[in-house]
């Protein structure tokens, strides 16, 4: 790669994590990735039909970084109205929602592997009724703040995705990063904050971790105006 297009490529917010599937994993891919699978390529531009995937007029729920993907099938349960369509980098988190997805017979899930933005930018803008961001990676250090996935450029990405009225959720256990993000949230003009709702979702598993080692739990839920 040349040193100008490295100064092009997108910074990226996300640490790779392949991992070993278990057999449970690695029969739920072989079986279901055909069906409810997205392979996400760099680079690629494509217009994504959110109607073929799920269903013409059907509302879009995006997921990003849904990590083992057991709070995204309890939420697909609950909301079969619903389509569910989850990115994440994890492999065997892959494996697992798509276990899940088998076990459960969830019709509203479709789950994708690589770059949430990436995939983000094949979205129609006000095709999106709703984008989850849960407990993303808070690059704790300083000098890595610029790799945070709520920035001022992927936030106005993801509002301008959503319909009017579409709810942009977040939600972290790092209190500095809480700060930031409600910070970022609250300078798009095209944003406005709501109130919070108690138990409106399900547990995640870095949520749960989060607790247990005492770091509050803070979610923000912001409407495109």
């Amino acid at each position: 790669m040349t040193e100008t297009e490295n100064a092009h490529r997108p910074i990226r917010t996300f640490h790779p994590r392949r991992g070993r599937m278990s057999a449970r994993h690695a029969d739920a891919h072989a079986a279901l990735w055909p069906v409810y699978g997205l392979d996400v390529v760099d680079g690629d531009r494509t217009p994504l039909d959110l109607g073929d995937l799920f269903g013409p007029g059907v509302p879009v729920v995006l997921e990003i970084g849904f990590g083992m993907g057991d709070a995204t099938a309890v939420m697909a349960a609950a909301d079969p109205e619903r389509g569910y369509l989850g990115v994440e980098v994890h492999t065997p988190g892959i494996g697992n929602l798509l276990a899940l997805v088998g076990e459960r017979g969830l019709t509203n899930v479709r789950v994708a592997l690589g770059d949430a933005m990436q995939l983000v930018h094949r979205i129609a803008p006000g095709s999106l009724d709703a984008v989850h961001v849960f407990f993303p990676d808070p690059w704790p250090k300083a000098r890595h703040h610029k790799r945070r996935l709520i920035q001022p450029a992927n936030v106005a990405l993801l509002r301008e995705r959503l319909r009017p009225g579409g709810v942009l959720h977040c939600a972290t256990d790092w209190p500095e990063y809480a700060a930031s993000m409600a910070e970022t949230l609250d300078a798009d003009p095209f944003l406005r904050p709501l109130p919070p709702v108690p138990h409106h979702r399900p547990s995640t598993k870095f949520e749960t971790r989060g607790s247990a080692a005492g770091r509050p739990i803070t979610d923000l839920r912001y409407a495109r105006a």
